[in-house]
């Protein structure tokens, strides 16, 4: 079982003075909820995502090795500039100097180079899509890229394994968005190679109903998060109904085990509708408590469940941390639930948004 000592590095076998890597990184959204965590960005229970195709960050790495000789305090800083859509977002560094901070003692070059981080969305921001997930793991694949450079023999898993561990140090769900299309993070007692450090690719038999499965993200609310992630996983602690919750997230996910091989429909209705308004449930059962639905959430809900009921279409929701819902269901019901959705659930979004999205594959190379 691999450990967090076996991501730091020996001596690297080469080096390199300049040069830049592009990644694209997808965002995911959770089947069974990662809902409070330990020291170090471990969580307390199991997750598996989802992981999505078009809502997804770019970001270009540029590198230059620093001249050590202009100065005697340039190498015992991080150096970077950080842009997003082209322009300097300086409201973001702190959030990439603490990554680094966090980070360095497994990427140990990180002081010797100034970075240009150019980063951008293909979905709009603010739009209420969390974009950490995406943003960190794309750029922990950048990294990765420069790591490789300087040690070449680098194996393909050890690259992936460690890039999907760095950007959960960035980001805890970061690194569902790493490798995948179904994507286990935590340990799991019936699922081989799960882990606390990293995101692995869900080893089993994935059913043909699934494949291709659709996301449509309904905007709700587009505004800043009521309460960030960090704040919302440290109410787990002390929450009257956190042991329980706990053991629920590792039941569910033994049930999506057999309902990914069986095909079962019905059944991932029951478990993914249940874990998102146990998520909400929770918070509104923490101390200080939140409401994170919206009226036109609990409206989308209802309406949900009465097309379903009526039709027998297997469609369904999940939720974030957050008012917005995520309409899942296969490929072959698509054109019956954009129709739905365009005919009764759009007058619930604001500005009538949305996004069409569905299972993708992971972080894509885009230039080296």
């Amino acid at each position: 079982m691999l450990t967090a000592a076996d991501f730091i590095p020996n001596l690297y076998t080469s080096t390199i003075e300049n040069g830049s890597f592009e990644w694209s990184a997808p965002s995911n959204i959770a089947l069974v909820k990662y809902w409070g965590k330990k020291e170090n960005q471990i969580p307390a229970n199991p997750s598996v995502s989802f992981t999505l195709n078009n809502c997804k960050t770019i970001t270009k790495l540029a590198f230059s090795k620093k001249d050590a000789s202009t100065s005697l305090n340039v190498t015992n800083s991080f150096s970077f500039d950080l842009l997003f859509e082209g322009k300097p977002k300086e409201d973001f560094k702190p959030k990439i100097q603490k990554f680094l901070e966090r980070v360095e003692v497994y990427l140990p070059f990180l002081k010797e180079y100034h970075f240009t981080i150019d980063t951008q969305n293909t979905f709009p921001h603010s739009s209420g899509i969390a974009s950490s997930a995406s943003g960190m793991a794309a750029l922990a694949m950048n990294f990765m890229s420069l790591e490789r450079k300087l040690n070449p023999e680098m194996t393909d898993d050890y690259f992936y394994q460690k890039a999907s561990f760095l950007a959960r140090l960035g980001s805890g769900s970061a690194c569902r968005s790493v490798k995948g299309n179904v994507v286990v993070w935590g340990n799991q007692e019936n699922i081989e190679g799960s882990t606390d450090l990293f995101g692995v690719e869900f080893p089993y038999t994935f059913h043909e109903n699934f494949k291709n499965y659709q996301d449509t993200i309904l905007l709700v609310d587009k505004g800043e998060k009521q309460v960030s992630s960090t704040v919302g996983h440290d109410l787990m602690h002390n929450h009257p109904y956190a042991e329980r919750r706990f053991a629920q997230a590792h039941e569910n996910l033994d049930k999506l085990i057999v309902i990914f091989e069986n095909g079962d429909l019905n059944e991932f209705i029951k478990v993914v509708e249940s874990e998102a308004l146990t998520l909400h449930a929770m918070m509104m059962t923490s101390m200080p408590y939140f409401i994170l639905m919206k009226p036109n959430t609990l409206q989308i809900i209802n309406a949900i469940w009465k097309f379903r009921n009526e039709t027998q279409i297997p469609v369904c929701f999940t939720l974030d941390a957050g008012a917005n819902v995520h309409v899942l269901y296969p490929e072959n019901v698509k054109e019956k639930v954009l129709q739905f959705i365009q005919d009764e659930l759009v007058v619930f979004c604001q500005n009538s948004q949305y996004i069409c999205d569905k299972i993708g594959e992971g972080a894509l190379l885009i230039d080296n």
